[in-house]
């Protein structure tokens, strides 16, 4: 099997994470987004919505979108426990990563689409939309922060998928000047907590 990527994006970086975390080894293709070669003949007949990472499997199957790639891997190599070991878990872990899916990787990757010129050629850009999502992202900061005050991780007492998904979207910020705060003393400390992890850097 192999899966298709862009090495410097965020969520193929997520597929890497967790990867590493489970001790599987993986072929990457990487697929340059920025020269469109998402948008070829070939790759479109992989996945029509043309995005990465893209797994295929040794019988030809596809799997797009990054959590479905993590929970066939989870149930294919149970663990370490990514996604949850109990109904509960699984419940919140997977509330926590839908939560910063949508209001924060989501607006991080619209600020980034609509504020700069890497995708120019191939998307119309409203300028006024990314300055809003930078400041929602900023905002995130924040409720992230009071959240963390409490727990050493995004979900509870246990690492997750949920603070590989919060790992990526808050390292990417960097190209939206986007950075924790001094006062956000408990972001900053679980930053430096997962950071240190050996699977940060896959």
């Amino acid at each position: 099997m192999k899966i298709y990527e862009m090495k410097i994006a965020p969520s193929p970086r997520r597929v890497r994470i967790f990867l590493a975390e489970k001790g599987i080894e993986m072929e990457y293709v990487e697929v340059n987004l920025q020269k469109g070669e998402h948008h070829s003949a070939e790759f479109k007949a992989m996945n029509r919505f043309k995005t990465v990472p893209l797994l295929e499997l040794d019988d030809g199957t596809f799997i797009s979108e990054t959590v479905a790639i993590c929970r066939y891997f989870e149930e294919l190599q149970p663990e370490p426990r990514l996604m949850g070991r109990n109904p509960r878990e699984c419940g919140v872990i997977e509330m926590w990563n839908r939560i910063i899916e949508l209001n924060w990787l989501l607006p991080t990757g619209m600020c980034f689409q609509h504020t700069t010129d890497y995708f120019a050629a191939f998307k119309k850009q409203v300028p006024e939309w990314g300055e809003l999502c930078r400041d929602k992202s900023r905002d995130f900061f924040d409720l992230l922060n009071d959240h963390l005050a409490t727990q050493p991780y995004i979900a509870g007492e246990d690492y997750s998928i949920a603070d590989i998904t919060a790992l990526c979207t808050l390292d990417f910020n960097k190209v939206n000047q986007l950075r924790p705060q001094p006062h956000q003393e408990h972001l900053l400390a679980w930053h430096k907590r997962v950071s240190s992890r050996p699977s940060a850097s896959a």
